[in-house]
C-alpha cells in the first residue's frame, strides 16, 4: 500500500516495470526458484508467482525503487518473528538469497537488481501459499468472517513483542494520519461524496484522534484485507504474504482494516452482522477494551475514506494500473455506515452501553416493567452508568459514595472479580452435569470456612439468596416432616412463593400465613430485656396449637430488615437451641450480612457461636454476579435425595464459581473482615458524634460494616419518624452519599457500604448526615 508523507517518493513513484521473463530469471538466479512467472496485482510494487513443472514454487516481490531498505528489513524480520511465535499462522516464510549462508542475518533474505531505466530495486522471495486474492467480499460468509477475525488477532498477538526502528514511520494507510489526506481530496473525482469524506475526517479528528494516546498500541500488520490475504473457496485465510503496511499504531486498527475490506460490495443488511462476526472472532483470542469498541465504528469509516482517497489519488497518477481503478467502490458502503450502519454497529458492540435521556428512560422503564417491580430508590432516581470501588457514577459524571449496597462486597467493578468472570466466560460456561474444577474448588473453599465441628460439609449451588432459602426450606421440610416456619417480626428472606410467605416484609395485604409464626428480636434501644429465645419457643407452641409441626427457623444474623437491633450473641445462640428443642432446623441466612460484613468472621452465625443446620449465601457472593449457595450436613441432602433429584441449570456454573472464588480471594488478601471490624465501629463513633447535636437521632448501632441509625420524633417517647427517615435518605443523596432505610416502621437509616469503605470515607457520611438534618431543621 502506501507510506511516508503525502509527497513521499514511494506514494508518487511509478511501480517497477519488469516483464515476466525478467522476473523468472531473477527468481532463479537469486533464489533458486525455477519456473515461469505470472504477475499479481500490486499498488506500488511488482509481485510474481513462480510456477515450476509441478506447480507454484514461490513468490517474487520487486520493490518500488523508492522503497527504504530498512522498511524491507522490517517486513522480513516481522514475518520471521511471527513464524517463530506462532508457527501455525499461514504466513509465507521468507526465502534466503542463494549463497547468503545461514549466518547472513536478515540481509540474507534481500538482494538488489537493476531494472528498466537503470533504477535499483530491492528483491525478495517467499514460499508460495495456496489460495486466491481475487474473491469478492460477499463470497466470504459469516463463519469465514469469524475465522478472519481469529487470524487477525493471532497475528497481532504474535507481533506484540516485535519492534523495529522503521515501525515509527508515518504511513498514510495508518488512519492515525488520516488528516494528512485532506490536500488529496481535490485531486480525486469524488463529486457529491466529497462532503461525506470530509464529514468523516472532521468527526475522526474531533472525537477519535484526541483519544488516540489512550488506545493500546504496538507494531501491527495493518493490512489483512481481502486484497492482501489469500483465501480458500470458503473465504478462510490460507496465506499472509505481504507485510508492506506495518507501522506502530493503535492495535484496533488491524481489526478495522480487516472489517472494512470485508464489507465492500456487500448488501447493507449484511454489513453489521458480518462486521460483528469479525469482531467476535477477534475477541475470542484478544478481548477488546471499552475504548477500542467505542472508536471501532469510526475507524472502519475512516479506513473507507482512506481507501477512497489514496486509491483515487493514485489512480489519477497511474491510470494504467488496474489495481487502483476500483477506488469508488467503497463510497456506497461509507454512505450507509454514516447514515445508519455505524449506529447499529456501535449498539451491537456495546449492548446496554448507551446512555439514554433520564426522563425518557423513566417512561420506558415504567412501560417495560409495570407496577409490580419495586420502585426506584430516592425521590430523584439515580441514572447510573458506572461503579468504582465505593463510588457510583451517574450519567452526568457525578460521583456518589455508596453506603447502601451490600452486593458489591469487595467494591464495585473490582478488577480481580471482573477479570475472573471475563476469563472464565471466554473459556467455558456450562452446568454441573459435567465435571469442571471451579464448582468443586468453591465448594471445598466454603466448607473450609465453616466452624470446626459444625458438620456443615455439603454444598448446593443456586443463583440467588431467594433460591438458596427456597432450597433450604425444602431440606428442612424433607428432614423434619414439618411445614411450619418461624421468623423474626419483619424479616426478609426472598421472593419465591415459598420464601415470600415466610418474609413478613413482603406481607403487604396478605397477612401472616397459617404455617408461619414470628418473634421479636432483642432491641437494646427499645426492649433490652426482651426474652427472644422464649418468644421463639412460644411461636413454636402456637404452630403446634394449630396442628403444624415446626420445620425451620430462619434468622438473618444482622437482623437487617428488623432495623439492625443487634441482639447479644448469647441470645442468638439460644435461638438455635430452642429451634432444635422444637424439632426444627435452624437456617442461618447469611445473604445480607455474610462474606465478612460482621467484622468477626466470614459468617455472622459463626461469630455468634450459633449451631446452624443450614447456611444460605447470596447477594455479595459474586460481587454482583448471580451466584448463591447453601451449606448443610450431608444427612439432610441424603434425605432430600430419597424423594427427588435436585439440580439447578445455572447453579454452580464455572463463571459464577470463578466470580465467587475471586471474591473470597479479595476478602482474604485485602483483609476485609479486619477492615470491617475496625472501620465499622469508627463510622458509628462518628455518627454518634453527630447524634449529640440532633435529638432526632435516637440510636446508632450495628455490627462490623452494618450500621443502623434510628430516627425518632421525640427522644423521650422514641416514637419512630419514618417521614424524616425518608427525607434524610433523599437529602444525603443530594449531598453525594447513598443510604437506605429499614425496620418495621421504616425509621432506621441502613448504612452498609462495600467492605472497601475506608477511614477516609467516614467524614463524608457524618457530614452529609449532619448537614441534611440541619437542612431539615432537625
Amino acid at each position: 500500500m502506501a507510506e511516508v508523507t503525502v509527497d513521499g517518493d514511494v506514494l508518487r513513484g511509478e511501480p517497477p516495470t519488469f516483464d515476466t521473463d525478467a522476473a523468472a530469471q531473477i527468481a532463479e538466479r537469486h533464489f533458486g526458484l525455477r519456473g515461469s512467472a505470472s504477475g499479481v496485482g500490486s499498488e506500488r510494487d511488482q509481485g510474481f508467482v513462480i510456477r515450476g513443472a509441478d506447480g507454484p514454487v514461490g513468490v517474487l516481490k520487486i520493490s518500488n525503487a523508492s522503497e527504504d531498505a530498512s522498511v524491507v528489513d522490517m517486513e522480513t524480520a516481522a514475518a520471521l518473528h511471527v513464524l517463530e511465535v506462532d508457527p501455525l499462522l499461514p504466513v509465507a516464510a521468507p526465502l534466503r538469497v542463494l549463497g547468503a549462508g545461514a549466518a547472513g542475518g536478515r540481509t540474507a533474505f534481500v538482494t538488489t537488481v537493476d531494472g528498466p531505466g537503470g533504477l535499483a530495486h530491492l528483491v525478495r522471495a517467499c514460499a508460495y501459499m495456496p489460495g486466491t486474492a481475487s474473491i469478492d467480499p460477499p463470497e466470504i460468509g459469516a463463519e469465514a468472517a469469524y475465522d478472519y477475525g481469529v487470524v487477525v488477532a493471532r497475528l497481532a498477538r504474535a507481533m506484540r513483542s516485535f519492534f523495529h526502528p522503521s515501525a515509527g514511520r508515518v504511513l498514510m494507510w495508518d488512519v492515525h494520519h488520516a488528516a494528512a489526506m485532506r490536500p488529496l481530496l481535490d485531486a480525486i473525482d469524488a463529486g457529491d461524496h466529497r462532503v461525506l469524506l470530509t464529514q468523516v475526517l472532521d468527526r475522526f479528528e474531533a472525537s477519535v484522534l484526541p483519544r488516540w494516546p489512550s488506545l493500546r498500541s504496538q507494531v501491527i500488520h495493518g493490512d489483512v484485507t481481502v486484497d492482501n490475504a489469500l483465501v480458500d473457496e470458503g473465504g478462510r485465510i490460507t496465506g499472509i504474504v505481504d507485510f508492506g503496511d506495518m507501522s506502530h499504531t493503535a492495535l484496533v486498527c488491524d481489526l478495522s482494516s480487516a472489517i472494512e475490506s470485508l464489507l465492500v460490495h456487500r448488501p447493507f443488511e449484511d454489513v453489521v452482522p458480518i462486521a460483528m462476526r469479525v469482531v467476535d472472532g477477534y475477541r475470542s483470542v484478544t478481548p477488546l477494551e471499552p475504548a477500542e469498541l467505542d472508536v471501532l465504528p469510526d475507524l472502519v469509516s475512516v479506513r473507507a475514506v482512506t481507501d477512497a482517497v489514496l486509491f483515487g489519488w493514485r489512480a489519477a497518477l497511474h491510470p494504467d494500473n488496474a489495481y487502483l481503478q476500483d477506488w469508488a467502490a467503497v463510497l456506497p458502503l461509507l454512505g450507509y455506515l454514516e447514515e445508519e450502519g455505524n449506529a447499529r454497529f456501535r449498539q451491537r458492540l456495546l449492548p446496554g452501553g448507551r446512555t439514554a435521556d433520564g426522563d425518557a428512560l423513566l417512561e420506558r422503564r415504567a412501560h417495560a416493567f409495570g407496577p409490580a417491580l419495586s420502585p426506584l430508590t430516592y425521590d430523584r432516581p439515580l441514572h447510573l452508568v458506572r461503579g468504582e470501588g465505593v463510588w457510583l457514577i451517574d450519567a452526568n459524571g457525578e460521583r456518589f459514595l455508596d453506603c447502601y449496597n451490600n452486593v458489591p462486597v469487595v467494591g464495585h467493578a473490582h478488577p480481580r472479580v471482573t477479570d475472573a468472570i471475563a476469563r472464565q466466560s471466554r473459556m467455558l460456561n456450562t452446568n454441573m452435569r459435567y465435571l469442571t474444577d471451579a464448582p468443586v474448588d468453591l465448594a471445598e473453599r466454603l466448607v473450609a470456612t465453616m466452624p470446626e465441628g459444625s458438620g456443615l460439609d455439603t454444598v448446593l449451588f443456586v443463583n440467588s439468596g431467594s433460591e438458596a432459602n427456597d432450597t433450604a426450606w425444602r431440606l428442612a421440610t424433607s428432614w423434619t416432616g414439618g411445614r411450619g416456619a418461624i421468623v423474626t417480626r419483619f424479616a426478609y428472606h426472598g421472593v419465591t412463593e415459598a420464601i415470600a410467605a415466610i418474609s413478613p416484609e413482603e406481607w403487604l395485604t396478605t397477612g401472616k400465613p397459617e404455617h408461619v409464626e414470628t418473634f421479636d428480636p432483642v432491641d437494646s434501644y427499645r426492649y433490652p430485656e426482651r426474652d427472644m429465645p422464649g418468644e421463639l419457643a412460644a411461636a413454636a407452641a402456637r404452630l403446634r396449637e394449630r396442628g403444624i409441626e415446626p420445620a425451620a427457623t430462619f434468622v438473618d444474623g444482622g437482623f437487617t430488615s428488623d432495623g439492625i437491633p443487634v441482639p447479644p450473641p448469647d441470645a442468638v445462640r439460644a435461638l438455635a437451641d430452642r429451634t432444635h428443642a422444637a424439632g426444627a432446623v435452624y437456617i442461618a441466612d447469611e445473604v445480607q450480612v455474610g462474606h465478612g460484613r460482621s467484622g468477626e468472621h466470614l459468617w455472622s452465625f459463626a461469630a455468634q457461636g450459633v449451631a446452624a443446620d443450614v447456611v444460605t449465601l447470596g447477594k455479595p457472593m459474586g460481587n454482583g454476579h448471580p451466584v448463591a449457595a447453601l451449606i448443610t450436613r450431608r444427612e439432610l441432602t441424603e434425605r432430600l435425595a430419597e424423594t427427588t433429584e435436585w439440580f439447578s441449570t445455572f447453579g454452580g456454573n464455572p463463571v459464577a464459581c470463578a466470580a465467587a472464588l475471586a471474591v473470597l480471594d479479595v476478602i482474604e488478601d485485602e483483609r476485609l473482615v479486619a477492615r470491617a471490624a475496625r472501620v465499622g465501629p469508627a463510622l458509628r463513633a462518628a455518627l454518634a458524634d453527630v447524634q449529640v447535636s440532633h435529638d432526632a437521632i435516637g440510636d446508632v448501632r450495628g455490627i462490623g460494616m452494618l450500621t443502623g441509625v434510628e430516627l425518632v420524633r421525640d427522644p423521650a417517647t422514641k416514637e419512630p419518624d419514618p417521614d424524616l427517615t425518608g427525607a434524610v435518605a433523599n437529602g444525603m443523596r443530594t449531598r453525594g452519599v447513598l443510604v437506605g432505610t429499614t425496620g418495621r416502621a421504616g425509621n432506621v437509616l441502613k448504612v452498609r457500604p462495600p467492605l472497601a469503605f475506608g477511614d477516609e470515607h467516614i467524614v463524608l457520611v457524618a457530614e452529609a448526615l449532619d448537614a441534611t438534618l440541619k437542612g431539615l431543621g432537625r
